[in-house]
This record gives structure tokens, C-alpha cells and sequence, in this order.
């Protein structure tokens, strides 16, 4: 079965071969982005709080190419460079989900690309859950 790829015009260039999302019957895996600024492909200034929230926008781009929306989120992987980063990181995904939340596994990791420092992957479902 070959795959289905989103491919997103809005959101930020892929850093590498691989597809901003694909289709696996009603679920869209979504790649990771980070908070990379789709008009430049750099990375933006700014704190975690700043960098959540632009790497949300551009999965948010994604979803949206792919006819889906943030309510479509059921699951999130969150990667932080530094735990300490964590309850901003939080206080800005509660921004961007309405209860009930999409399960989530967050986790500290050594490096991410740019050196942002945060980068989030999704999977959605099509349709109502």
C-alpha cells in the first residue's frame, strides 16, 4: 500500500526526506515540527512558551492542510531539551487543547534540530472519535 502524504503548502519546509504527515486509514501520523518560522525556515528567538506555541501553529498548518483540526489530536509527543522547561511547555499545550486532552508522553532529550527547544509530534483521527 503505498503511502498518503500531506503535504503542507503553509507549514515550514521538511528539514529532511520525510513528510510533514501521512495517512494511515483514519489516522494522520503527524512528523514532529519545531518552532521553526515557515516564512524564513528559521528557527524562532524566543522562550519554551514562545517555541510550544509556534511549533503548535505549524502542526496546527499541517492538520489544517490534511482537513483536520486541533480537535481531531488524540495523541502528542512532546520532546524537551530541558525538563526544567516543563511546566512552561505545559501552560502553553493547556492553551492550545480543550478537555478532554489527547494523551500525551513527554520526554527530556539530548539535542533536537536548530536547537530549538521543543519539538512535538501528533496523531489525529479523522472523523468524530
Amino acid at each position: 500500500m503505498p503511502r498518503k502524504h500531506v503535504e503542507s503548502k503553509r507549514g515550514p519546509a521538511a528539514l529532511g526526506p520525510y513528510s510533514p504527515a501521512v495517512w494511515a486509514g483514519k489516522l494522520l501520523y503527524l512528523s514532529g515540527q519545531t518552532p521553526v518560522d515557515p516564512a524564513n525556515g528559521r528557527l524562532i528567538d524566543g522562550d519554551v512558551d514562545a517555541q510550544t506555541m509556534r511549533a503548535f501553529d505549524n502542526l496546527e498548518l499541517v492538520l489544517g492542510d490534511a482537513g483536520l483540526s486541533m480537535d481531531n489530536v488524540i495523541k502528542c509527543n512532546v520532546y524537551l531539551t530541558d525538563m526544567l522547561d516543563f511546566p512552561a511547555m505545559n501552560t502553553a499545550y493547556q492553551r492550545r487543547f480543550a478537555k478532554p486532552y489527547p494523551a500525551r508522553t513527554t520526554v527530556a532529550v539530548a539535542g533536537l534540530p536548530l536547537n530549538a527547544r521543543v519539538e512535538i509530534e501528533m496523531v489525529a483521527r479523522k472523523g468524530k472519535p
